[in-house]
């Protein structure tokens, strides 16, 4: 569950002027854990920014420091406990945000000296914090905002959250617990941002939630059953490219096939699977329906078959049989998904799961994990070993000193999933570009081509 140090926002270049005014106070950002909690930081630096803030890429620069945690794994607690007390020794103003929030005297009964500590996605409480640490001093005639609002990610694409929250109640997760239930924003307002967005030069669009498909389902009162594919179809015709996170295999989701196989968004479905084995699922209380979701993802391949299936697994979940654990390889054998991540189970404070009975053994778990990895492994090589000789359209992330490029296929997430590099001819591209490539080699998890 960490970072890589390209995903830290407080290493990473925001969208805005470095160039700090006379008098103008600044804020230094550490965002951890997922996409959502980078969203929540995007929004907490705009607004910060509007009220005449200055953004700090360093502790030096800054006046405070924001820590936005996560807390879905220990150690992910661990990471943000050891973030929040980086912040503390190299500036000692510090407020804290984010799901760790949600458990304040956890926090400061480690770092009592943070200066406020708040839960997830409440901005009001974060900006007041700020502003007790270090007042505002806006200059309207200075600080001025760019449309699109402070950005973390790279200029051509960016995390669009269309909800927060979640209503199912997995054993072993928390996030309901500290994200509430399931709360969707306006259509409007999200292809409102979307279109500013997509105007200012964003060439792809990630859409994030806790529960993608259930998108609008809380409304009371909707014209459409499921919202979700009104969505869909509407950020289609944008013109961006569209990849769709954490979409829970509801049936409905087979009616958002269609819109891949047209091209409006990408064949590309962010799934999480977590097992596959009926008596597994039942004690995460999640669905067991793996036999119909073999169909399912049948049925999406036949519709449209150039579709990416990515997915996570947990292995060592408390009870797993090494019968259980089998059914889950040769469900990966049928399966044949095409990106594929994988967590050891571990306990998390809060969570059901932790009362089960019958926990595996470390070793256990490892050996799994090893066993379930070498099979992933094979899988996504073949996968890519069939794509070489394709002529395949990616999107250029970065070019290095050398001139070799870094790109993703439509198949490839940022940050998670695989890259294509093109390390000829490749010089005078720039990031957000897409280009045309023949893949002519293949590797584990990466592609290598040439411009065409």
């Amino acid at each position: 569950m960490q970072n890589p140090p390209d995903l830290r926002p407080d290493l990473a270049r925001a969208r805005v002027s470095e160039t700090r005014r006379d008098g103008q106070p600044t804020i230094g950002m550490v965002s951890l854990g997922c996409p959502k909690a980078l969203v929540d930081s995007e929004r907490i630096l705009t607004r910060l920014r509007a009220e005449g803030y200055g953004i700090s890429a360093d502790y030096a620069g800054a006046d405070a420091v924001i820590v936005n945690t996560c807390g879905f794994l220990d150690s992910a607690k661990a990471e943000s406990l050891e973030a929040i007390g980086e912040a503390l020794s190299e500036n000692g103003k510090v407020i804290v945000t984010g799901c760790l929030g949600a458990e304040p005297d956890y926090i400061t009964g480690v770092h009592p000296r943070v200066l406020a500590v708040t839960g997830p996605h409440q901005y009001e409480q974060v900006l007041d914090a700020v502003h007790g640490a270090v007042p505002p001093s806006p200059d309207p005639f200075v600080d001025l905002l760019p449309a699109t609002g402070v950005s973390l990610t790279p200029r051509h694409y960016s995390y669009l959250k269309i909800s927060e929250g979640c209503n199912h109640k997995c054993k072993f997760c928390i996030i309901p617990d500290m994200r509430g239930r399931l709360a969707s924003r306006p259509a409007k307002a999200i292809l409102r941002e979307a279109e500013k967005l997509v105007e200012a030069g964003v060439q792809e669009l990630l859409v994030i939630s806790q529960d993608t498909s259930a998108y609008g389902t809380d409304w009371k009162d909707r014209d459409s059953k499921f919202p979700f594919l009104d969505l869909a179809r509407d950020l289609g015709e944008l013109g961006a490219w569209v990849r769709m996170h954490y979409v829970y295999p509801y049936p409905h989701v087979r009616d958002a096939i269609p819109l891949m196989a047209e091209g409006k968004i990408l064949p590309y479905l962010d799934i999480p699977f977590q097992h596959a084995h009926p008596d597994t699922l039942r004690r995460m209380a999640r669905p067991a329906a793996a036999e119909r979701t073999l169909d399912e993802i049948a049925a999406w391949r036949e519709t449209c078959p150039d579709i990416t299936l990515r997915s996570t697994f947990i292995v060592g979940y408390p009870g797993e049989t090494e019968a259980e654990f089998q059914h889950l390889l040769d469900w990966m054998d049928e399966a044949q998904l095409d990106r594929v991540g994988c967590f050891q189970y571990e306990n998390v404070d809060g969570a059901r799961s932790n009362a089960l009975p019958d926990h595996v053994a470390p070793e256990i778990k490892q050996d799994r994990w090893d066993r379930f990895m070498e099979k992933a492994q094979a899988i996504s090589e073949a996968k890519l070993a069939a794509k070489v000789g394709q002529k395949i359209d990616v999107i250029v992330d970065d070019v290095d000193d050398d001139g070799i490029a870094t790109c993703r296929t439509k198949a490839d997430a940022p940050e998670i999933d695989g890259n294509l590099f093109i390390d000829e001819g490749a010089r005078h591209l720039k990031p957000g570009q897409i280009v045309r490539v023949e893949v002519d080699e293949a590797g584990e998890y990466d592609l290598w081509g040439q411009l065409v």
